[in-house]
């Protein structure tokens, strides 16, 4: 996560919020006046903007100041990528930039972007609009209770008290419906500045604060430390012999030796360490800290997974009810497929039910028991997902309890979490502490002794058509004619029976590996040598592999059969190419989704340059001639 500016005056206490705003009520030139009137900006920035606009011969407007902030934005300069800062005598404020529905559920619902307070922008002449009722009720969604109104443009109706007035009465009064009570009115003029930092002198009917003075009585709200611990894993990195799992604490905390658990996976294991980038390590981390731990005991742990304390778990659960606020081009109907994403988890999931359809812009009921939500309604619903997943009620836990839903690779609508069941043992599977891995009383050493060979696992791994499930063939014969017992596990055998539920979205294509890996690892547990062949295209599940390798105490040698796109889509033996081009096939490794390539592989052969006899021979050879599958020396 980029790292927010500091200098020596800055002030230590923080703020985020959020400004929203019907389209052309002035939210950008609203911004580039605050910056500008609180010294915030660039130094020279202001000066370097007047005289391009002077040259071109066109009046300076405070929007595009805006703009040129932006491109420096774009360019990681001076500004952060997501968020913009600017002071006051009392405190530091972050503006989460959020121009439209989508990208303000999108950063709402990111832990990093929480707002704390919303100042929300109505054009005096133009009045009251449907947007502006909408964010009002995503304002409300999101949990936002700390609110100010700027009635913007009051110099188009001339400062008229009159119209300020019918806009507030109007507009409040549909905030009270909401559960909403701004704390401020303020008409503002933000071109002339008028309202922001100081009373208007042309305004001098109005006697409230100015727009520094609503913000600075915002009141910043206490971390959550105080709540349970919800730790989401971002990512995994490695460093010398040290696995760090780093993510956003987003409630609670901990510290080093606690014991966690990871869910929906359900394992366990002690904090070895907390580390910080650019800083050492320290023993105890909160709420709003972006760290990364190490673990004492090994487990398998990746993106997505959310750490918490044993006492203190989140809900897991497949299916819970939502109210949700939809946007997205075609309706929401009951039983329609979309990804789901919350923290760092990211699932399949389906509508189950539609109990209530609410107009945003009029609150009122449009209909009971509906089949379809339309655009910019909100609806409770029930949604299950394909997966179990991690999460709490929003009313428990904010951070967690929110979530956004994506089709058509589009955000297109998001919510709040208002209730969930926790998943039964059948759905979460065998999860139970007294379970133990069952030893045999045949010990490897002892297979392998009578076998004349240790089991391994050889991971086939490429695009389709590059010839992997031929090599494979070629490998299991040819280790069978030399009195290995081994054994070939496709990919498509797989599909007829053990994965005959999954399909080829890239989160079925990631379970469908994790099974053929389990299946894999007791193959080899048995004493077989197995080839798997699968196109298994992303990194982090070739990854997973290996870690459900290792935790078995498997050999295992990922072996990349490597072919230039264009050479397997011209042999295209099973015709996949061409129907995938012809968009008959989504999620088509090579065409419409990536193929990642192996950066550590045992093995890699080029089915491009050499038949596939050479390649399995070279297999072979890495395998037999250096000793690989030898039965003496088994330590791993």
């Amino acid at each position: 996560m980029p790292p927010e500016p500091s200098s020596p005056c800055a002030p230590q206490e923080q703020l985020k919020i959020v400004i929203v705003g019907h389209v052309d009520h002035g939210k950008s030139t609203f911004v580039g006046r605050l910056f500008h009137d609180t010294g915030s900006l660039p130094e020279g920035k202001y000066d370097q903007l007047v005289e391009v606009a002077r040259r071109r011969g066109v009046p300076f407007e405070f929007a595009n100041l805006m703009d040129g902030l932006q491109a420096e934005r774009d360019q990681n300069i001076t500004i952060d990528t997501a968020q913009i800062w600017f002071r006051t005598p009392r405190r530091q404020y972050v503006i989460i930039d959020a121009p439209g529905h989508k990208e303000f559920l999108k950063n709402m619902i990111t832990g990093a972007a929480n707002a704390s307070a919303a100042l929300l922008l109505i054009d005096a002449k133009e009045g009251v609009q449907e947007q502006s009722r909408r964010h009002g009720f995503l304002l409300s969604l999101m949990g936002i209770r700390q609110l100010a109104v700027l009635v913007n443009k009051m110099d188009l109706c001339g400062f008229d008290e009159t119209v300020f007035r019918r806009i507030e009465t109007e507009y409040r009064a549909f905030l009270a419906r909401l559960g909403l009570n701004p704390s401020a009115f303020i008409p503002i003029c933000a071109r002339e500045g008028d309202g922001l930092v100081a009373r208007s002198p042309r305004m001098p009917w109005y006697t409230g604060g100015n727009v520094i003075e609503a913000l600075d009585a915002f009141e910043a709200p206490p971390r959550p430390v105080h709540l349970p611990l919800r730790f989401p894993i971002q990512d995994i990195y490695r460093f010398d012999h040290r696995r760090i799992l780093a993510g956003r604490i987003e409630s609670g905390a901990l510290r080093a030796g606690d014991r966690l658990v990871f869910w929906p996976s359900g394992k366990s294991s002690a904090v070895n360490t907390i580390e910080r980038w650019s800083a050492p390590s320290t023993l105890a981390a909160s709420a709003g800290e972006s760290v990364g731990i190490t673990l004492a005991e090994q487990i398998f742990v990746e993106r997505g997974q959310m750490a918490t304390h044993e006492a203190d778990a989140a809900t897991v659960c497949r299916e819970f009810s939502a109210k949700l606020f939809w946007m997205g081009r075609e309706p929401l109907g009951i039983g329609r497929r979309v990804k789901l994403k919350l923290t760092t988890q990211e699932v399949d999931c389906e509508i189950r039910s539609i109990e209530r359809v609410i107009d945003a812009s009029t609150l009122e009921e449009t209909s009971a028991g509906a089949k379809e939500i339309r655009r910019n309604d909100v609806a409770e619903i029930v949604i299950r997902a394909r997966q179990p997943i991690a999460l709490d009620a929003h009313a428990a836990i904010a951070e967690t309890g929110r979530f956004v839903l994506v089709d058509r690779r589009e955000v297109s609508g998001g919510g709040v979490v208002v209730a969930a069941q926790r998943a039964s043992a059948t759905e979460l599977g065998p999860k139970s502490e007294n379970l133990t891995w069952a030893k045999g009383e045949v010990l490897a050493s002892e297979r392998a002794l009578r076998n004349g060979h240790q089991g391994a696992v050889l991971w086939l791994t490429g695009l389709s058509g590059s010839g992997k499930s031929t090599i494979a063939g070629l490998l299991e014969r040819e280790l069978f004619n030399r009195g290995i017992h081994a054994y070939r596990l496709d990919g498509d055998n797989l599909r007829y029976g053990l994965s005959a539920d999954l399909g080829f979205s890239p989160e079925d294509r990631s379970e469908n590996i994790r099974r053929a890996a389990e299946a894999g690892r007791l193959l080899a547990d048995a004493g077989l040598v197995v080839i798997s062949s699968l196109i298994s295209p992303y990194r982090a599940d070739r990854a997973r592999v290996r870690e459900i390798m290792k935790e078995g105490q498997v050999r295992f040698f990922e072996v990349y059969v490597r072919c230039p796109l264009e050479v397997c889509e011209a042999r295209d033996p099973k015709k996949l190419y061409a129907r995938a081009r012809a968009g008959e096939i989504p999620h088509f490794t090579g065409i419409s989704a990536p193929y990642e390539e192996p950066e550590n592989a045992e093995i890699t052969v080029r089915t491009d340059q050499q038949t596939p006899e050479e390649s399995a021979a070279n297999i072979l050879d890495y395998l037999i001639q250096t000793g690989r599958l030898a039965s003496v020396s088994y330590d791993i």
